[in-house]
């Protein structure tokens, strides 16, 4: 437990040039969450942080927008024009007058950060007795970093970045790693203190170490144990490299919780998404945003599963089958070539191949449910026109399309009698070998 009240600021504001797009790099996804998603959540599951400020200043409207329409506990603040780290901070100094407690300052590019890590980091803030502390990491190949540079003593002294750094220096390991928790009451007056007397005429965060050191004040660095969390995406080669550590942590994650992947360098599912023990997950599987997925089921191969899904026990979800925003209950079997989307499923239904419930009206917009209650089953290639009702141990012929609800124990089918016209092929035969080709 900290004993002080923790606010974080989040920067947000930078273009991104590298990432070659109109979309603010702070939008740009994993498992379909926006990389500032992915740090927000982070910060707030540290249980410590009471209020967040969000730098934007680059599309800023797209971003304010993102954020409020998801997280009712953020207020954005402008940063135009952009002119460094430093001058981002300072734009939230105005609405932290007189407080008196930690502020932790997050890039809002860095979605492997993770709230464990933020609890220890404000933690060993506080147990340090620290007016300061800098998150740092050890790299073998520390290339591009600013480097954590310490006297005889082994206290910290400064940062100094790579292109500023004599030959000694670069030699040292220890990298800033740009995330930093600051006793405001301390250390709020170095913003004051900032100069843009450098190269890029830009106020440099790091310079407020400078500022603490040449106070007198308790400086202290906190070594991260996981280097990927500090991982940044400034391009979308970045991007791709993000995906696959955070989806090779989530898999690990899994398995060491008795799930079954039979082959993990094909099956994607995001760090949300929770599955039960002995679920088998079989290969080219796709999973996104947050799912529940009970015990002993069995999805895919070519499954995708798309946020929003819980999933009962002793489910087999079958290949090329798509889910969203459904629960479906035990004991329930979902075959290939099926879409279920905003629906509900009872126990021991069994959806036939190529069943779809058509779920969306392009024309008002609307999405409505469909519900499918206990030993109910579809028919291959049968359509459920939502908003529908198909009622216990009612079953549904193969072909037909439902738009309306079916009673129990009924047979629901929408089916123009088979016509059969006997020898028509054989005269279609005749006319081609007779000549009429």
């Amino acid at each position: 437990m900290v004993n002080k009240k923790v606010i974080s600021v989040i920067l947000a504001a930078g273009k991104g040039t590298r990432m070659k797009s109109s979309l603010p790099k702070v939008l740009h996804t994993i498992f379909n969450k926006p990389l500032l998603g992915y740090v927000l959540e982070a910060v707030n599951s540290t249980g410590y942080v009471s209020d967040n400020f969000v730098i934007v200043g680059h599309e800023a409207q797209k971003v304010e927008e993102f954020v409020r329409n998801n997280y009712s506990f953020v207020k954005c603040i402008l940063q135009m024009p952009q002119r460094g780290t430093g001058d981002a901070v300072n734009r939230a100094v105005p609405f932290l007058k007189n407080f008196d407690g930690y502020v932790i300052v997050v890039c809002g590019d860095t979605p492997l950060i993770t709230g464990e890590t933020l609890k220890s980091f404000i933690e060993y803030h506080e147990n340090s007795n620290a007016d300061l502390t800098v998150m740092s990491a050890i790299f073998d190949n520390p290339q591009n970093y600013g480097r954590i540079i310490r006297d005889e003593n082994n206290k910290f002294i400064a940062i100094v970045e790579e292109k500023d750094a004599t030959d000694e220096q670069k030699a040292v390991k220890e990298v800033n790693a740009g995330l930093y928790c600051i006793s405001w009451k301390s250390v709020n007056e170095a913003f004051a203190c900032l100069k843009n007397n450098n190269a890029q005429g830009e106020y440099y965060l790091t310079d407020i170490v400078k500022w603490a050191v040449l106070k007198g004040l308790n400086v202290q660095s906190y070594v991260l144990n996981d280097n990927s969390e500090i991982f940044g995406i400034n391009s979308k080669q970045n991007l791709a490299q993000a995906f696959k550590i955070m989806n090779k942590k989530s898999l690990e994650r899994l398995m060491s919780e008795g799930v079954q992947i039979t082959d993990a360098d094909s099956v994607y599912i995001s760090p949300e998404t929770t599955i039960g023990a002995d679920t088998i997950v079989l290969p080219n599987v796709y999973i996104s945003g947050k799912n529940e997925i009970g015990k002993n089921c069995k999805i895919g191969p070519f499954a995708h599963i798309r946020d929003g899904a819980v999933i009962g026990n002793n489910v087999r979800i079958g290949n090329f089958v798509e889910i969203k925003k459904s629960v479906i209950k035990d004991n329930t079997n979902v075959s290939h070539l099926s879409y279920i989307g905003d629906s509900e499923l009872g126990s021991h239904v069994n959806i036939g191949a190529g069943t779809i419930t058509a779920n969306y009206n392009p024309i008002t917009k609307v999405k409505s449910k469909t519900i499918i209650k206990d030993g109910a089953n579809t028919g291959s290639n049968s359509v459920l026109v939502a908003p529908v009702t198909i009622n216990e141990m009612a079953s549904i012929g193969a072909g037909s399309v439902i738009t309306k609800d079916v009673e129990e124990y009924a047979l629901a089918v929408t089916r123009s009698p088979v016509k059969i016209i006997s020898n028509w092929v054989k005269r279609k035969i005749e006319q081609y070998v007779g000549g009429n080709k």
